[in-house]
């Protein structure tokens, strides 16, 4: 049965055009009462309400601005839809060739911020639900949409709604890739602080889930840096004493998929300074994103290796920052890794701080819930992928019982966290027909 019809599909196309045009980028600096993670992801919160409200569902917006949700349906039961609102940044990233936040359509797809990560398949979602309620289902229990707002960075939003708001009996994330997540590996984000730089000083990266793409050094020591650079073949621009050195942006799940710009510039760096920051990340850590040169080799059977991207780089004459972001196998004790960072940063002279913890995740494969969600994959798509392990981190693993379900497909080029972030239409509008069905089926009373 097809829920989804051409005007659900137009609908869609142009809400996403709304909600991508908000810049929903967290910004500390903007602060206010109701307002906790600045006034780009509360507009997207309030927009993405007022959307809901239109479409006909029940709504609730947290005072304090952290969280929103929308329902329908009635019954104890309560299955959970997972979307978060706010992206990533997009100022200082090379490559767009439209503006991040004015979405335009070419060649089929829509290019924008967030059209993958997460607003497009939140609205994939949300106008599936609403198909089902144009077709007249009858929901046997509640299908809740949860909104966040901080999910790029601390989780602050969730952890809120889990502190203030009702479980979720079942549910999933339209947050990473099909078939789907049954396990998604540990993830621990932290600051490696200590002795500052009397020769070197430099301030680089972005997002602690995004390896940098440049990374900018100024200083009497930028002519024999360009030499190094030359010597060691990285894209890089020289402008008088500056020198900017060019990478790969990926998500840090991915980190060794991607050209870590901060690396590559300590490593030049580190033919003529011996500062202790520039030496711990240009020669010991160096180009190895597993950490495997730094603090050992962890992988497992079930969900691989580590992964681990140096996503920030401070250097002041008073101290150096170094932040990590590590994604751990499933079966690894955190302990055992902190334990190995803590002794490792200890021999070079630094600190270990912790900045954010997300357990694993892991949902036996023979449960209801992940048998529904890949029967109806497998029968609308023919594709016969294996349930996988993710480095990524979704809202899934704040809740019981619920799994990453899409929205991307295998061969779906991957735009998370890179310039020129853009989603194919056709794969929208197959996403919303995957979801319409997977709903109905857990959630409707058959027609």
């Amino acid at each position: 049965m097809t829920f989804i019809t051409n005007e659900h599909q137009e609908q869609a196309v142009s809400a996403l055009q709304k909600l991508a045009a908000i810049p929903s980028v967290l910004d500390e600096n903007d602060t206010a009462p109701g307002q906790p993670f600045g006034r780009g992801c509360l507009e997207a919160l309030t927009a993405t309400l007022a959307l809901c409200q239109e479409l006909g569902l029940r709504t609730f917006k947290d005072p304090e601005g952290y969280y929103g949700y929308a329902e329908i349906g009635e019954g104890t039961e309560l299955f959970g839809i997972l979307c978060h609102l706010d992206v990533v940044p997009a100022i200082g990233q090379d490559g767009w060739l439209t503006d991040p936040f004015e979405p335009v359509i070419k060649d089929g797809a829509l290019i924008a911020r967030g059209t993958q990560d997460d607003k497009g398949p939140t609205i994939a979602a949300l106008f599936a639900v609403k198909a089902l309620m144009d077709a007249g289902v009858t929901f046997n229990q509640r299908v809740r949409f949860i909104f966040g707002t901080d999910e790029e960075n601390l989780w602050r939003c969730i952890n809120r709604y889990n502190e203030k708001e009702e479980m979720i009996t079942a549910g999933f994330a339209p947050d990473s890739k099909f078939p789907l997540i049954f396990a998604e590996k540990g993830l621990l984000q932290v600051y490696l602080q200590g002795p500052g730089s009397d020769t070197v000083q430099l301030h680089a990266g972005g997002a602690m889930n995004v390896v940098p793409d440049h990374a900018e050094y100024q200083g009497p020591l930028a002519e024999q840096t360009a030499q190094a650079l030359a010597k060691l073949g990285y894209t890089f621009q020289q402008e008088a004493d500056t020198i900017t050195v060019f990478g790969k942006s990926v998500h840090s799940k991915e980190a060794p998929k991607g050209t870590n710009a901060i690396v590559r510039l300590t490593q030049a760096l580190a033919v003529n300074d011996a500062s202790p920051a520039v030496k711990l990340v240009g020669e010991v850590i160096g180009e190895d994103a597993t950490g495997t040169s730094f603090v050992g080799s962890y992988s497992d059977e079930v969900s691989g290796m580590m992964t681990m991207n140096v996503a920030k780089l401070d250097i002041s004459e008073s101290e150096s920052r170094i932040g990590l972001d590590l994604r751990y196998p499933v079966t690894l004790e955190k302990d055992t890794l902190v334990n190995a960072l803590k002794e490792k940063a200890a021999e070079y002279g630094f600190s270990y701080g912790e900045h954010d913890y997300l357990a694993p995740l892991y949902v036996p494969l023979d449960s209801p819930l992940i048998q529904t969600l890949l029967a109806t994959y497998r029968e609308l798509t023919g594709d016969m992928t294996e349930p996988f392990v993710n480095g990524g981190a979704t809202f899934a693993r704040a809740m019981n019982n619920c799994v990453a379900f899409g929205a991307m497909f295998g061969d779906t080029p991957d735009y998370v966290h890179q310039a020129n972030e853009q989603w194919a239409l056709d794969s929208l509008y197959k996403v919303m027909e995957i979801y319409s069905e997977t709903v109905y089926r857990l959630c409707c009373d058959p027609q």
